[in-house]
């Protein structure tokens, strides 16, 4: 393959793992915010209190949908490490979200319901940049790709490129 076709595959491969994280990242958001201001209207918890809450059942929700759908080919070896990571990266990603609403609300006074859900939003999109990476990076890492060489020597006959792509699909 061609260094073009092969940047080219790497950049599909790269877009179908945006859509997906994007897809089950807007279902999050959706849960996010939903709770979020089930909260807000019906607790007497503190905006950012209730927030914090909101994060984490997104985070839940988002786990799932990361690991059975979006990268739901990459290595499956260490769940309770992938588990680990992903908390980890989760509440910094939460710390995140939640500090830009908290600045919002206690250092500049904006505390309507709409300023609420504009900070928290946009929260949780400067958060997103942060999760994609470090997610793709440090929790749900792909598996090696086998060479030709090694995938012989163990006994298997390499699979085309092609024929793996459809298998992914």
């Amino acid at each position: 393959m061609s260094e073009r076709g092969a940047l080219r595959t790497r950049l599909d491969r790269l877009a179908r793992e945006v859509a997906k994280f994007g897809a089950v990242g807007a279902l999050g958001l959706l849960v996010n915010v939903a709770v979020f201001n089930l909260l807000r209207h019906t607790t007497d918890l503190q905006v950012v209190r209730a927030s914090v809450l909101a994060t984490f059942v997104a985070i839940l929700f988002n786990y799932v949908g990361f690991r059975y759908w979006t990268y739901r080919d990459r290595d499956k070896s260490g769940r309770t490490r992938e588990l680990m990571l992903f908390l980890l990266f989760s509440a910094v990603g939460a710390v995140i979200e939640n500090g830009v609403l908290y600045a919002a609300t206690y250092g500049f006074g904006w505390n309507s319901p709409v300023q609420s859900n504009v900070f928290k939003i946009l929260g949780i999109g400067i958060a997103t940049l942060f999760r994609f990476w470090s997610y793709r990076s440090w929790v749900f890492k792909a598996l090696p790709a086998e060479d030709g060489v090694g995938v012989v020597a163990q006994g298997r006959a390499p699979v085309p490129a092609e024929s793996a792509e459809a298998v992914q699909r």
